[in-house]
């Protein structure tokens, strides 16, 4: 089964060391996807996923746990389902 992941991103140097991190992580079964949150259809499917901050990461459609309240790690990332 693979894993559909998505990343908010402002284009910001955080968020590419987290787009970096997530492609470093990603098993060959992950579809991954970078959303560029200026884009209206996109900031407005962060909103309705509770995104309040970017990088943000969403596995299967669920903001990853690590992404609430800040950034995320390679390990918070496998817990999330990236990599498996």
């Amino acid at each position: 089964m693979s894993n559909k992941v998505e990343v908010f991103s402002a284009g910001c140097p955080a968020c590419e060391g987290t787009i970096r991190l997530v492609n470093e992580v990603a098993c060959d079964n992950c579809e991954i996807s970078i959303l560029d949150m200026s884009n209206e259809d996109v900031s407005n499917r962060a909103k309705k996923l509770g995104i309040s901050r970017v990088p943000a990461v969403v596995v299967n459609g669920k903001l990853a746990d690590c992404c609430q309240a800040k950034g995320p790690t390679e390990d918070e990332l496998k817990a999330a389902g990236i990599g498996s």
